[in-house]
């Protein structure tokens, strides 16, 4: 696989791993949920972005394209498996 598909898939697995933590951390109980969430994907987002500049900086042709990269991917993922999940808790 070629290290930019890799970078991408890696994203949207990233984005369930932050759903989940979402979930796990029970941030529909925080004063403000909306806020407290997007605060964790974004963390987690560039925690993934040093893990994967550290693994592909040397694979990719420019080094901007680990940054942005499934970044599109990475928050619709987050986003629609978050809001299943509390779907799926609340019903």
């Amino acid at each position: 696989m070629k290290p930019l598909n890799l970078i991408y898939w890696s994203r949207v697995g990233f984005g369930v791993f932050a759903a989940l933590i979402c979930i796990l951390l029970k941030i529909d109980t925080y004063p403000n949920p909306l806020i407290s969430g997007i605060s964790i994907g974004l963390i987690v987002y560039i925690l993934t972005y040093y893990i994967l500049k550290w693994q592909f900086m040397v694979k990719v042709e420019k080094p901007s394209d680990v940054f942005t990269i499934g970044i599109g991917a990475y928050f619709l993922t987050w986003i629609v498996v978050w809001s299943l999940l509390l779907t799926l808790m609340f019903s």
